[in-house]
């Protein structure tokens, strides 16, 4: 790695860290902010750089919004393709909606799966059943949002 690579990696740590400390910022500024980032940041495989995501991004939706219009949103809704009698294919993440939080939930998944016993019994009981293991993380992503948009709401902390 050239001298000029490790010069422009160095500058965008320093433009995360700089973003993070303002995201930091802001939610502390707000009370209710603070109490939906805290409770997001009491679940397992959540910590501070996917519960300010999760925040951003799930703070700005409608609070009479449900859980499955939520995961709708965030393009983890399961999309069946039929025609007629003959073509039935399997169901398909939609991926439709926000790649952001995707994204913010991916990580959080993994980690889940290792250190969570129900979301790792979730998993492992997917996978015996003949799912994915990818197919079985993005159940574990869809429930995970679900208990976020939960939380989101009533600021209560992940049981």
């Amino acid at each position: 790695m050239t001298h000029a690579h490790q010069l422009e990696i160095q500058r965008l740590e320093h433009r995360i860290s700089k973003g993070r400390k303002e995201a930091m910022k802001r939610i502390e500024g707000d009370e209710q902010l603070k109490a939906q980032f805290d409770a997001l940041d009491s679940m397992v495989g959540v910590a501070e750089t996917a519960a300010i995501a999760l925040v951003s991004e799930l703070a700005l939706l409608p609070t009479d919004l449900k859980a499955k219009a939520c995961c709708a949103h965030a393009g983890l809704d399961v999309r069946h393709h039929e025609s007629g009698s003959s073509v039935q294919k399997p169901g398909r993440l939609s991926k439709q909606g926000n790649a952001y939080l995707r994204r913010a939930l991916y990580m959080p998944a993994l980690v889940a799966v290792v250190h969570d016993p129900a979301a790792k019994a979730h998993y492992e009981q997917l996978v015996a059943r003949g799912k994915k293991k990818l197919q079985a993380l993005c159940a574990v992503m869809r429930k995970m949002l679900t208990a976020a948009w939960s939380m989101m709401k009533s600021k209560e902390s992940y049981d």
